[in-house]
């Protein structure tokens, strides 16, 4: 095999078969070539001449520089590591080892000719010659094959090294490049600043005036800029990191002799922590690292101060109760007022069979205060939650801030001060509330203070809206607690939901029934109506007692809650007779007025509607005589149609004794202490008037009026001044207009008046409402001037002294006068029962006891 056919990837190549020994590296360093030798005829007197002495690789013609062109390249030593000494004395060894002793082929021929008789000899003696002369040979290849494999190295190791050359010549153009790109860079703001800078000054100079300067031209497409685009300000800090960054990494790769993307990566390093470039080595190298470190230095202070805003903003924004209300199904209430507290606690009572519910507040006030002022009001919310909200309901931004389109109820409240402007502004946020895109899901209950102003709201409202009208609703309680004592607390008792209250349910057990036979069908609630579905869902009071359920009507009930009662079998009850058939022709009154109202005119229409002819109406107020008429006839009240009142003026200040003394106050009937018009806008202020007023027309009644030696109740003597008072309340009736409920504590506890506490029963209606639309309805006509209201009637109507019966019976002998008793009230009890429990029980009556029914208006 020739040494140039056999390729160095051969299989029969193992690069493990040489380690060129530092003497055969020197030997093949490139020397001038010599004359060949020739062997000599004296060789062959030695016969280990030809084996033990082979020509060595610098006299062999195949690797002489000038006569073979693949050796004939350009060398350069090769510098291998130093094998140890025991490796080159153990190659050495091997290498004498594996020379064996060759005889000549002469000498083989003369031995042959001498041993010619033995064949053996000779075959032995040629096999074995054959064998180490192919043994040399294949030593030769492989040292022939390494020192091919050196002229390569030589030859790669040269054209690498050229290309390193040329290489490094461009590596330091494309720094220098690099350099000079970040300073060009870093140059542009400056100039770009100076050239405006200069500009503007030249126009300045120049007093052009009509154009702005140029530098507050930028200016203001900056702010513009920042202002319009909420993330202006994260961008543009990130594209200066990222420019930081960048002219860095340039700047690094022109000074050092990194990579690029090293330099853009110790870049970040620097800008990230400014402590990096502390092992930063040469001059170059470190003041370019120290003013990366100084921009991320400023790059990290701007970051904060972004981060620190952000987070300020938004603790801002939640404190002043700005962020969204994630609701559905909850209450919001609209506007701020003195209702509101009692407001808050009846719907919390309502949710508390719910396990609570969630009251949304939105008032134009912040949001700290209205939490504040909630928390001292010390109401139990009975699990519910009450979250407030700053904002205008006028804003329909704001309204769907607080979810309004998936409020179950919106409570429009009216805002304390002018009636006129109050029903103004609740009109416009009814406009804005019914100008929401997405719809209502619930109804609208909107507070009115003045009832001329009810038409117009429900006319842009439409049958969306239910209106209360606070003034007409406070009027009219205190005229019929005024012909009728006690009915305000009763009132008390039906329109909050601490006690029992109305419900509206279907029934389908009960259809067929007729509506005296569902009278006593519920042992846990009184019916009191139906909704007849036939007439579009209108409700009908005090029924006929032979009207039949039918299949979509709805049963109005009083119960304590609505899910405490249910229809049972229905029981056995007499019937029986009454004692008297009738009711005694009512009288002619006395009634007293102290203060004006708003709405005066529309109590006086009421007065007349239910006294009797003949009846006179005081009024005592500040008001001139001469411009009462015309403030009446302005309000709508025709005094020629007045039927069964006589109206008569007194002037006068109702907290000035002598001014009430004028009044024969021991006459009277009925005394009614308004709330004067002139300070109805500060409750504490119009109560203050309204006590005083009450303890000095007391006061004038217990002297004038004969004492009476009875038993006080309460714990006050006869001869203290309230236990006067007391006896003197006996004679008459006082009704006073509170608005706030730390004034009604003071009179309930002295018990000198029967009082109305106008804000808390507001606030009960409207919580009601609010629960159920329906409700309104049957309120309105309780209230109205005609149909169905509430009265108190003596025992001795319906039973004789001294009779066992049981409230279904007493029940059932109403019916014959079309009249549905919901409740009693005991001889010696001071609260009435309003649906009793255990109704199928008989118990003693007394001819003293009265009853609480619901009849048509006498």
């Amino acid at each position: 095999m020739s040494l140039d056919s056999q390729d160095s990837t051969s299989p029969s190549f193992n690069r493990d078969w040489f380690f060129p020994s530092p003497s055969f590296i020197h030997q093949s360093t490139p020397k001038p070539p010599k004359p060949h030798r020739r062997f000599s005829t004296a060789s062959k007197h030695s016969p280990d001449s030809n084996i033990s002495n082979p020509p060595s690789f610098r006299s062999s013609p195949s690797l002489s520089p000038t006569t073979t062109s693949k050796y004939g390249r350009l060398r350069r030593r090769v510098e291998f590591p130093r094998p140890p000494e025991k490796y080159s004395i153990q190659h050495q060894n091997d290498s004498v080892l594996d020379r064996k002793p060759v005889v000549s082929s002469e000498k083989k021929q003369s031995t042959v000719k001498v041993s010619s008789g033995s064949l053996g000899l000779r075959v032995r003696v040629r096999w074995n010659l054959a064998i180490t002369v192919a043994d040399q040979i294949l030593k030769l290849n492989v040292r022939l094959r390494a020192c091919n494999l050196l002229s390569n190295v030589d030859t790669f190791d040269s054209v690498m090294q050229e290309l390193d050359d040329i290489g490094y010549g461009s590596d330091n153009g494309l720094k220098n490049l690099a350099l000079i790109v970040s300073v060009t860079l870093l140059s542009i703001p400056v100039l770009a600043f100076k050239y405006i800078d200069f500009v503007s000054k030249s126009r300045s100079s120049d007093n052009v005036s009509e154009e702005a300067l140029l530098n507050k031209q930028l200016a203001y497409r900056v702010d513009i800029f920042l202002s319009v685009h909420p993330y202006a300000k994260p961008l543009a800090l990130l594209v200066a990191t990222l420019l930081v960054i960048c002219l860095g990494g340039l700047a690094l790769f022109g000074v050092t002799d990194d990579n690029l993307a090293d330099c853009l990566w110790l870049s970040w390093t620097f800008v990230a922590d400014s402590g990096n470039h502390a092992n930063t080595e040469g001059i170059g190298p470190r003041l370019v690292s120290v003013s990366i470190s100084f921009g991320g230095m400023l790059i990290f202070a701007m970051m904060l101060g972004l981060v620190s805003d952000a987070i300020s903003e938004k603790f801002d924004s939640l404190r002043k109760g700005r962020s969204e209300v994630v609701e559905q199904n909850h209450t919001l209430i609209l506007g701020w007022s003195d209702k509101l507290g009692s407001l808050l606690n009846q719907l919390g009572i309502a949710n508390e069979s719910l396990g609570g519910g969630i009251v949304v507040v939105m008032a134009e006030r912040d949001k700290e205060e209205m939490e504040m002022d909630i928390a001292k009001m010390e109401f139990d919310f009975k699990g519910t939650s009450v979250i407030c909200r700053s904002g205008s309901p006028l804003i329909l931004a704001d309204l769907k801030k607080v979810s309004v389109s998936k409020a179950r109820a919106i409570v429009v409240l009216a805002e304390d001060g002018n009636a006129d402007q109050s029903d103004a502004r609740a009109l416009r946020t009814v406009l804005s509330l019914t100008g929401v895109k997405e719809g209502l899901k619930g109804h609208i209950v909107v507070e009115l203070s003045d009832l001329d102003n009810e038409v117009l709201v429900k006319l842009v409202g439409g049958d969306l809206v239910k209106t209360v009208v606070a003034h007409d609703v406070i009027g009219r309680l205190m005229i019929q607690c005024a012909r009728q004592p006690g009915l305000a607390q009763i009132w008390e008792d039906i329109l909050g939901f601490e006690n029992c209250e109305f419900y509206i349910k279907r029934w389908p057990q009960l259809i067929g029934m007729q509506f005296e036979d569902i009278l006593i069908s519920f042992p846990d609630a009184i019916p009191c109506g139906i909704k007849v579905a036939s007439c579009d869902g209108k409700i009908i009071l005090n029924p006929e007692d032979s009207y039949v359920l039918q299949e979509d009507d709805e049963i109005l009930v009083i119960a304590e809650d609505d899910d405490s009662y249910a229809p049972a079998t229905l029981p056995t009850v007499w019937r029986g007779s009454l004692p008297k058939d009738f009711i005694g022709p009512k009288s002619a009154e006395k009634i007293l007025f102290c203060g004006w109202r708003r709405d005066m005119e529309d109590m006086i229409m009421v007065l007349d509607a239910f006294l009797a002819p003949g009846s006179e109406l005081w009024m005592f107020n500040d008001v001139p005589e001469n411009e009462r008429e015309k403030k009446l006839i302005d309000g709508g009240l025709d005094l020629s149609r007045l039927e069964n009142i006589q109206l008569v003026n007194r002037e006068g200040n109702a907290v000035i004794r002598r001014h009430l003394e004028s009044l024969p106050l021991q006459s009277f009937d009925s005394i009614l202490i308004l709330a004067d018009e002139s300070v109805e806008d500060s409750a504490i202020q119009a109560d203050s008037r309204s006590l005083a007023t009450l303890l000095l027309i007391r006061d004038i009644q217990s002297k004038r009026l004969p004492m009476v030696n009875q038993v006080r109740r309460g714990t006050f003597s006869q001869g203290s001044w309230i236990g006067e008072m007391q006896q003197a309340s006996d004679k008459s009736v006082i009704i006073s207009e509170i608005l706030d409920p730390r004034t009604k504590n003071l009179l309930s506890m002295s018990k000198i008046s029967d009082y109305v506490l106008s804000n808390e029963l507001v606030s009960m209606a409207l919580a009601m409402v609010a629960e159920d639309q329906q409700i309104n309805d049957v309120l309105e006509e309780l209230f109205a001037d005609e149909g169905n209201e509430l009265q108190i009637r003596q025992a001795d109507l319906y039973l004789s002294e001294g009779e066992e019966l049981s409230f279904y019976e007493v029940l059932l002998r109403a019916r014959q006068r079309r009249e549905i008793v919901i409740g009693y009230r005991a001889a010696n009890a001071e609260k009435a029962v309003i649906n009793p429990p255990a109704k199928s029980e008989r118990r003693r009556w007394s001819l003293k006891d009265v009853f609480v029914v619901i009849a048509e208006k006498e």
